[in-house]
């Protein structure tokens, strides 16, 4: 079982069109940090528990997390304290980032951490067989239906996976 540090953006997005459940299909442990997700799962409510039902594993920061932590916080102005937490478990735990965040993504890549948003995701689905073509162009019609308002992804990454799935 592979592990992913999760940021919360992408769950956002798949709560929006409701498929939460999606990502869970694939072959992955979805790991957070509990104070992440005491204090950034509030919205909408239920959240949290949903994802924690559905199998999101809250963690505990090692010494070496919190201290990378610290270090991120001050060089990257950009990213929250939560932004900086899942990076650091990700570098230091050597697993992907899942997140949406433009600011995190290019701290990510200066930190050599591989990462997977919500397009990824989807698109690991279908081509993994996880779910089918209509499910697979359907999510994106959703998603692409609610960008620019609870949603915020590349409109014509959407749109390309829209007409060439």
């Amino acid at each position: 079982m592979k592990f992913i540090s999760s940021d919360t953006n992408v769950w956002l997005d798949f709560s929006v069109i409701d498929k939460l459940a999606w990502p869970f299909l694939l072959p992955y442990q979805y790991i957070m940090n509990k104070d992440a997700v005491e204090n950034e799962l509030l919205s909408p409510v239920g959240l949290k528990k949903s994802l924690l039902g559905l199998g999101l594993q809250p963690v505990e920061l090692t010494e070496e997390e919190f201290y990378l932590t610290e270090s991120f916080g001050e060089k990257y102005s950009r990213l929250s304290l939560y932004d900086c937490v899942a990076l650091a478990i990700a570098k230091n735990r050597k697993i992907k980032l899942m997140t949406g965040d433009g600011a995190l993504r290019i701290a990510a890549q200066k930190e050599g951490v591989s990462f997977i948003g919500t397009i990824g995701i989807l698109d690991e689905l279908y081509n993994g067989g996880y779910i089918k073509k209509d499910d697979y162009v359907n999510g994106l019609e959703l998603l692409k239906n609610n960008n620019g308002k609870k949603v915020r992804l590349p409109d014509e990454e959407l749109q390309r996976r829209i007409e060439h799935p």
